[in-house]
Order: C-alpha cells, then sequence, then structure tokens
C-alpha cells in the first residue's frame, strides 16, 4: 500500500475537517431589534445632548430594545411623523392633543408631574425693566409666540385676544415665532421683542439653569392651569409595547436611575390620567377657532417658514 507523505496526510485531515464542518449549520447572529422612535419637541430643554443620550439609554435598557429620541423644531414636524407612522412615540403639547383628527393617529400614554401636580400655565413675560405691568399694556408693541401648536406660546395669548376682539396684527405692532420657548425668554431679554409668552415649566426650568436669562425677564400675567404637555402613543403600536413603555414612565419615580432623569428634568414622575385633563385646552381652541375660522392658514404659513429657515 501506498504511503501518504505526512504533510499530504495532514492536508486530507484538514480537507476531511473542513468538508464535515460545512454541513454542520453555522449560528447566525439575532438581527438587532428595530429602535422604538420617540419624538421630541420645544416641550423639552435640550441643550444637554449627553442627558438625552443617557435617557435613551435608560428607556433603551427598561424596555430590552433600543429606543432613540427623533428631535424636530416644530410641533406639527412631530406630528406629522406620528401620523406618517414614523413615530411610536412622542411628547407633544396639549393643543396639538386635543385637536381633531380622522382618523385618530395618536393616544395619551402619560402625563407629567410638575410641582406635586400635572399641570402647567402660561407665562406672559416683559423684559425686567419694562414699565409693562399688564397684558394690554403690550398693545403696539413687539410680541414673540414660540409655536403655532403651542398651547401656552400661542393659543393661550390668542385666547386672550379673542376676548378683546382684536387679532395680533392689530394689537400689536410686530409678532414673530421663535420655536422654542427658550429663545422666547432670551428675545424678550435681550428686548428683540417687548413681550412674549411661554412654558411655565421651560421659564422655571430656565430660571434654576440660566437665571442670568430670566434674571433679565418679568412675568406680568399667569394663566390657568392647563393640562401639562402629554405622552402620546401612536395608536397603530402594538399594545403590549405601549404598556411596557407606559410603565416605564410611570415606574421612574420608583428606581434610583430613574429619579436621577427625573431631577433632571426637574419633574415629580409621570402619571396615567384621563384626557379630560386637558378639556379646559380644548374648550379654548373651539373658542378661538369660531372666532378666528383663519387660524389654520396663520399656523401653516409659520410652519412653512420655519422648515424652509432650517
Amino acid at each position: 500500500m501506498a504511503r501518504i507523505p505526512a504533510s499530504g496526510a495532514a492536508l486530507l485531515v484538514a480537507f476531511l475537517i473542513i468538508g464535515g464542518l460545512a454541513g454542520v449549520p453555522r449560528a447566525t447572529a439575532a438581527p438587532p431589534a428595530t429602535p422604538i422612535r420617540f419624538g421630541l419637541t420645544a416641550v423639552v430643554v435640550d441643550d444637554n445632548l449627553r442627558f438625552l443620550n443617557q435617557w435613551a439609554d435608560y428607556l433603551s435598557a427598561r424596555m430590552d430594545r433600543p429606543v432613540k429620541f427623533i428631535r424636530r423644531r416644530t410641533y406639527r414636524e412631530i406630528m406629522e411623523l406620528l401620523k406618517s407612522g414614523r413615530l411610536e412615540f412622542a411628547w407633544i403639547c396639549g393643543f396639538p392633543f386635543v385637536q381633531k383628527r380622522e382618523p385618530e393617529f395618536i393616544k395619551l400614554m402619560a402625563v407629567p408631574i410638575y410641582r406635586g401636580e400635572p399641570l402647567y400655565h402660561s407665562y406672559i413675560i416683559v423684559n425686567k425693566d419694562s414699565t409693562a405691568q399688564t397684558f394690554e399694556d403690550l398693545e403696539g408693541k413687539v410680541f414673540a409666540f414660540s409655536d403655532p401648536d403651542s398651547n401656552s406660546g400661542y393659543l393661550y395669548p390668542q385666547y386672550l385676544l379673542v376676548n378683546k376682539s382684536s387679532i395680533p396684527d392689530r394689537y400689536f405692532r410686530q409678532t414673530f415665532f421663535t420655536f422654542s420657548h427658550a429663545d422666547t425668554v432670551e428675545a424678550v431679554a435681550e428686548r428683540v421683542a417687548d413681550g412674549g409668552a411661554v412654558d411655565s415649566y421651560i421659564w422655571n426650568y430656565l430660571n434654576a439653569s440660566r437665571p442670568d436669562i430670566t434674571a433679565r425677564t418679568r412675568i406680568i400675567k399667569v394663566s390657568p392651569a392647563f393640562g401639562f404637555p402629554p405622552l402620546v402613543a401612536n395608536v397603530n403600536v402594538d399594545e403590549a409595547i405601549v404598556d411596557r413603555m407606559k410603565a416605564v414612565f410611570l415606574e421612574m419615580a420608583e428606581n434610583s436611575r430613574g429619579r436621577g432623569f427625573l431631577n433632571g428634568l426637574k419633574l415629580d414622575g409621570f402619571g396615567d390620567y384621563a384626557a379630560s385633563l386637558f378639556d379646559n385646552i380644548r374648550e379654548m381652541n373651539l373658542h378661538t377657532r369660531k372666532a378666528r375660522p383663519w387660524l389654520d392658514a396663520v399656523k401653516e404659513q409659520a410652519t412653512e417658514m420655519a422648515g424652509g429657515a432650517e
């Protein structure tokens, strides 16, 4: 029998091993989970990107699935992403929440608890050196709105004007949109605007984190209490995922890491509340729309201008 050289034997063994393994199915890595997309708007002071990234990591760990924050400049952009199914969840404002849609594409998931209640206000502010003491003193002045879909930064001052049988172009010398409550505060502080309407939560947040800005403003009018800007879910998201995400937010105050993020947000927690919490915003919207049938056209034009400026 012919002998196979040692080197040839080694090659033969290697060939047989490789050939045998070729028939063994290889383990394949599981495909990465599709991220849960969570929209954020001007209701969140987003100047700390590291904080937002860490918060997304926290939510991802609790959900056992990656969570990705999607930030947009306007509420309208976030609502369009929800409508088109490109967002599963979002933190929006009470004004877009109460608007009628056919078919409806969002549902209430949770509401932040702020200073012991799920409530906040609209502040009408002026520069600290302004002589204005009331909203009426701002007639003929320059006024800053935040976003055309903002309750505190647009709907509430519109409601005030409706009750005076007036409109912005007649009541104020000039108006403009900042598309950020923080930027409205800064515009008034820098005297770019004589007055402005802002979210009380954002003004108070800035008062703690950037008092150099708020110290140059003064609050001259406080609105009634409104339901705090809510967290919503897309109606097409699997109910089990919605329930789990809701539980993650409701339980944030019960664990140390969750409380750390709540402290960063300056919130007490998140709660489960009925949609009736936003009834006074809904009534204010209906009252204003009845007197201002052109309001939607103004909002559309302002939002298009914001998109073109980016």
